[in-house]
């Protein structure tokens, strides 16, 4: 995933040391399918992910993602949950941790394809046939499609 400038701006100043981020997640839902993409970075399939910029908001981003990502344009429906997901170490040594805000969405125009470098693969998959998910994603996956408006959210 290639990193945002202000990103690599701020890695100028704080080196690998631990760096807050907000995030978000599109769960593309469509029928009984979802939308997914293999990620160039680990080669798994995933929920679509990206980096809320400097004075974008988390909806925006969704929709700028997903565009970016897999030439499906979305409307974000509802905000399903918000989440600190665990902190990791990228390949670079570099430090992060993400509040993720995920969002339903439903795709309006486009077609399905790899958008840029981000993805090796990008495709619609039916709910019941699902290929291994991460963990987390598994669970943003859940309560995207509980049935219910409010967002979920973990309590310590």
């Amino acid at each position: 995933m290639p990193t945002p400038q202000f990103i690599l701006d701020l890695r100028e100043h704080i080196g690998h040391d631990p760096l807050w981020l907000s995030g978000i997640t599109a769960v593309v839902v469509e029928d009984d399918r979802i939308l997914l993409n293999r990620r160039s970075d680990t080669g798994r399939w995933a929920l679509l992910h990206g980096i809320v910029e400097p004075g974008e908001q988390p909806a925006d981003t969704v929709v700028r993602e997903v565009r970016e990502e897999t030439g499906v344009t979305v409307r974000p429906e509802r905000i399903t949950s918000v989440l600190s997901l665990p902190a990791f170490a990228c390949a670079n040594g570099d430090r992060v941790q993400y509040l993720d805000i995920a969002f339903r969405c439903r795709p309006l125009a486009g077609e399905a394809v790899v958008n840029d470098d981000e993805s090796l693969a990008v495709a619609w998959w039916p709910l019941d046939a699902l290929p291994p998910l991460t963990r987390n994603d598994t669970l943003l996956l859940e309560k995207a499609l509980a049935d219910g408006p409010a967002p979920w959210f973990a309590l310590g």
